[in-house]
């Protein structure tokens, strides 16, 4: 991972255009060649980033990062670069799941059939070279799906879910491969860009999964 704080302004190029103003920023660049634009707030979320596959050219002051697919782009001016530095950070284990979230994970293979009619499990804990997906099955028709599982949904569990999908559709034997994010409960904005990358939502009953009926059951 390459870390550089710098005061640079930002433009995004693509299906929108947005414009950072000139400011002190934390730009990383992750080894999965993904660029991400940060300020010393907001929490985890970046001011802006770009997706793998995508190549960063460096010329003098002016930085491009250019998706590989879409051709969108955004260009960093470096007016000063405050800190220089990269790190080997190695493969990641992954998340390790609460009880409820690994739970979730068991109980949706043994009933793989509650994702759609049709569906077979392949295994648990397809590993990749970033780490576990928790789920890989078949669809009705045959195609192959993986399943991200978490007890809330949020946008990091979205991003999580992107890459294996960049890495599993890579593999001739299982590709086309599609995905469906499962939860308890899914955010909002967690849903809109699932939706926006082609990946299902499925909203998980903990409950029905182990076969307890509800307290005060309704007719819908």
């Amino acid at each position: 991972m390459r870390l550089v704080i710098a005061r640079c302004s930002v433009d995004y190029i693509g299906r929108l255009t947005a414009h950072l103003p000139m400011a002190p920023r934390l730009v990383l660049i992750k080894a999965d060649g993904s660029v991400s634009i940060h300020a010393d707030d907001r929490a985890f979320k970046p001011l802006n980033w770009m997706n793998p596959p995508c190549k960063l050219k460096e010329d003098g002051a002016t930085w491009t990062v250019t998706h590989g697919k879409t051709g969108e782009k955004l260009v960093l001016t470096m007016e000063e670069v405050l800190h220089d530095s990269s790190h080997e950070l190695g493969v990641d284990p992954g998340l390790i799941k609460d009880g409820v979230e690994a739970h979730l994970q068991e109980l949706l293979a043994e009933h793989i059939t509650t994702l759609g009619d049709g569906y077979s499990l392949i295994r648990r804990e397809y590993m990749t070279a970033i780490g576990p997906v928790d789920i890989l099955c078949r669809d009705a028709s045959g195609a192959t799906v993986a399943v991200e599982i978490k007890r809330r949904g949020e946008i990091d569990g979205v991003e999580q879910l992107t890459r294996y999908l960049e890495l599993l559709n890579r593999d001739p034997l299982l590709s086309p491969v599609r995905g469906v994010f499962a939860a308890q409960e899914i955010k909002p904005q967690a849903r809109v860009l699932a939706t926006d990358r082609g990946i299902s939502c499925h909203t998980l009953d903990y409950d029905a999964l182990r076969g307890i009926e509800p307290e005060n059951p309704t007719l819908f």
